[in-house]
C-alpha cells in the first residue's frame, strides 16, 4: 500500500525545504531517525542536513486510486525535495 507524504524543514532564514512524494508506509518507518544531506540546495554554503523525524512528515492522502493516478502521471517524486532519495551512507536508485 501506498501513500502520499509530504515533507518540510524550516531552515530559518535560509529558507525551507519541501517535498511531495509517494513511498510505502515502512520504507519511510525506516528512515525515521536517519541523517539526510541535501548540500547546498538552498544557496552556496547553505549544506543542508540533519535527521528525518516523524513530524517532518505527514501523510496527505491513502487513497490507493488517487495516487495510482498521481503516479502514473508524474512518478513517485512529485515536487520539491524526497528526503529518501537523500539518506547519507545508503546507495540510492
Amino acid at each position: 500500500m501506498l501513500k502520499l507524504y509530504s515533507f518540510f524543514w524550516d531552515c530559518g532564514r535560509m529558507g525551507e525545504v519541501e517535498g511531495l512524494f509517494v513511498s510505502e508506509p515502512e520504507i519511510v518507518d525506516n528512515a525515521i531517525g536517519k541523517e539526510v544531506y541535501f548540500g547546498e540546495i538552498l544557496g552556496k554554503h547553505s549544506e543542508i542536513f540533519g535527521t528525518i523525524n516523524e513530524e517532518d512528515l505527514r501523510v496527505e492522502s491513502e487513497d490507493q486510486e488517487k495516487i495510482s493516478w498521481i503516479v502514473s502521471l508524474l512518478s513517485e517524486n512529485i515536487s520539491g525535495f524526497n528526503p529518501l532519495d537523500h539518506i547519507e551512507g545508503e546507495e540510492n536508485e
